[in-house]
C-alpha cells in the first residue's frame, strides 16, 4: 500500500502546485501526479528528474498539497528529505527546481547536486 506522508519529508510550494495543474489540465488525465526522482548523474553527481506519472508503487510516498499529488520513491525521499520544491519562471529558464539542504553543492542550472 502505497504511504501517503503526512509528516511530508520535502515541501511543495504553491506555485510549483500551480504548475502541475497547468499540467495535467494540458494533458486532459486527471489521474496524473508529479514524480519526482533522483538518480546518479549531471555535473554534480546525482540529478534530479520531474515527470508526470499516472500510477505509483507500493514503496512510493506520497505527498499531497494544494490540490496535488507528489510522488516519490523510497531511495529519492531520503535523499530529498527537508528539500521545498519550487517552480521558477525568470529570464533564464522556466523550471521545477529543489532547494535540497543535504546537498553539499550543486550546479548552475539547478538540476543536480553532490553530498
Amino acid at each position: 500500500m502505497n504511504k501517503i506522508d503526512n509528516k511530508k519529508p520535502l515541501e511543495i510550494t504553491e506555485r510549483a502546485c500551480d504548475q502541475v495543474k497547468a499540467l495535467i489540465k494540458q494533458e486532459d488525465n486527471a489521474n496524473l501526479m508529479l514524480r519526482l526522482s533522483v538518480s546518479g548523474g549531471g555535473c554534480s553527481g546525482f540529478s534530479y528528474s520531474f515527470n508526470l506519472d499516472d500510477k505509483s508503487e507500493e514503496e512510493d510516498v506520497i505527498i499531497e498539497a494544494y490540490g496535488i499529488s507528489l510522488v516519490i520513491d523510497n531511495m529519492s525521499a531520503e535523499l530529498l528529505n527537508g528539500s521545498i520544491v519550487d517552480y521558477v519562471d525568470d529570464l533564464l529558464a522556466s523550471s521545477f527546481r529543489v532547494s535540497n539542504p543535504n546537498a553539499s553543492s550543486t550546479c548552475g542550472c539547478g538540476t543536480s547536486f553532490s553530498m
